[in-house]
């Protein structure tokens, strides 16, 4: 009798379940991975057909054509539709090489000290591959990018959570007035703290950290033998005048530190999933050895685009008026927030604002759908945003752990990395929630 059937004493037969024969890992658990999570709930398949999103952060525009005609050439050339070396392009590293050596201060060694990874998700997974060992502590201040947790805890590292304290007071606040207790800071180091994650400009927060900040969090690392992955993928989107400074800058932090680039961020070009690592050899090198294992290499026709895209953006004034028009497109969004007399946090960095929705009301007996219930409040906040004024937002308690939760339930993250007639359109609807506030 095959396997799956088993004979019951009346002589029937009962089809075994064979849907789970096979265990699972627990590491996706413990990496919230198996978890219904907020992009999934909050897909457009599950909200109105017309519903403006304005949760997910990519973006409804095309990168520059000058950018799109070089992967076009590049998609039509021979070599470039092959393997290209595991460290990246020879022409995207020389390209990465010329931009960030006058930033980093250093005149980057294009062999050892660059590499070129399938979007800057994947070069920290590679990080995280090649340092991390079972039980090893990650620090990482909340909220945080919710990729993190995964690709820690997938390669057997334990996360450790320290949150960013929210400013108090009503109206427009700085991302900046979201703070670090550097006390807390301190307690939260333990022999087993392996890495510290920085991420700035910061997602969902906005907030660029300060030199001082930096530097209190540098002398911690350079104390307890850290490394510190600096996440910088918005570096080319600061607003305000507000300086981005590199933590790989200050004194004694090269040696320990890798920093994070993005041309999906930078060129408006999200789905060519091309990233970048930058650091001294001791760290680049082992990386290698992980990312050559994992992908191999990279896309090679977005790889040769990319380098394009540095090698003129300058030229160009490129990045400058990007930051110029995404300043505008958040001022679409800060302006409405203001006409409404709701509290937000204006973003020195990044494309997210953070909106204070703690006093948007709803009935008592609304039908909010099983997924949303069981979280917080947030998640019911921006489910009755969606629905009756049509503009989605993404609840910003997902990126904090259990015990944090709290914190995080005040707030809806919106993107503004959108046209401006999408944005405007937007606003207009946005002004119905004055009908829902407490």
């Amino acid at each position: 009798m095959a396997p799956s059937v088993e004979r019951l004493t009346n002589g029937t037969h009962l089809q075994k379940d064979r849907s789970k024969l096979i265990p699972f890992s627990s590491r996706l658990r413990e990496g919230r991975a198996l978890a219904q999570d907020v992009w999934s709930i909050f897909n457009a398949a599950n909200l109105p057909a017309d519903c403006i999103n304005l949760g997910q952060g990519y973006m409804n525009f095309a990168p520059p054509e000058w950018i799109r005609t070089a992967a076009e050439e590049a998609l039509n050339a021979v070599a470039t539709n092959h393997y290209s070396h595991p460290k990246g392009r020879i022409r995207l590293r020389e390209a990465l090489k010329a931009h960030y050596s006058p930033e980093i201060g250093r005149d980057l060694d294009v062999e050892s000290e660059i590499l070129v990874t399938s979007g800057a998700n994947e070069g920290q997974y590679s990080v995280f591959v090649a340092f991390l060992e079972q039980g090893d502590e990650v620090i990482m201040f909340e909220p945080f990018f919710d990729q993190y947790l995964p690709s820690v805890t997938f390669n057997g590292g334990v996360p450790v959570y320290v949150p960013l304290h929210p400013p108090t007071g009503d109206g427009k606040q700085s991302s900046h007035e979201w703070s670090i207790d550097f006390d807390e800071l301190r307690r939260a180091v333990t022999p087993r703290t392996k890495m510290i994650i920085v991420n700035t400009p910061h997602n969902p927060v906005g907030k660029v950290f300060t030199r001082g900040e930096l530097e209190q969090i540098a002398e911690i690392a350079e104390e307890h033998n850290l490394l510190v992955m600096s996440d910088e993928v918005y570096d080319s989107l600061v607003f305000d005048d507000n300086e981005h400074v590199r933590i790989a800058t200050l004194p004694g932090m090269w040696d320990r530190t890798v920093t994070v680039g993005s041309a999906g961020k930078m060129f408006a070009a999200t789905g060519w999933r091309v990233g970048w690592l930058i650091g001294p050899a001791s760290i680049i090198q082992p990386t290698l050895a992980a990312t050559t294992r994992i992908v191999f290499c990279s896309n090679s026709p977005l790889q040769e685009a990319s380098a394009v895209g540095l090698e003129q953006a300058k030229k160009r004034g490129f990045l400058v008026q990007q930051c110029k028009e995404y300043a505008e497109r958040r001022k679409i969004l800060t302006d409405t927030f203001d006409q409404l007399g709701l509290k937000y946090t204006n973003p020195q960095g990044s494309y997210f604002i953070l909106l204070d929705i703690s006093s948007v009301k709803w009935p008592e007996d609304y039908p909010f759908p099983t997924s949303v219930l069981d979280r917080g409040r947030d998640f019911r906040a921006c489910w009755f945003i969606a629905m009756e004024v049509g503009v989605s937002s993404i609840p910003v308690s997902e990126f904090y752990c259990e015990e944090h939760t709290s914190i995080g339930e005040s707030y809806a993250r919106f993107a503004f990395c959108k046209d401006a007639d999408t944005l405007n359109h937007a606003a207009e609807r946005l002004q119905n929630l004055k009908k829902y506030l407490a």
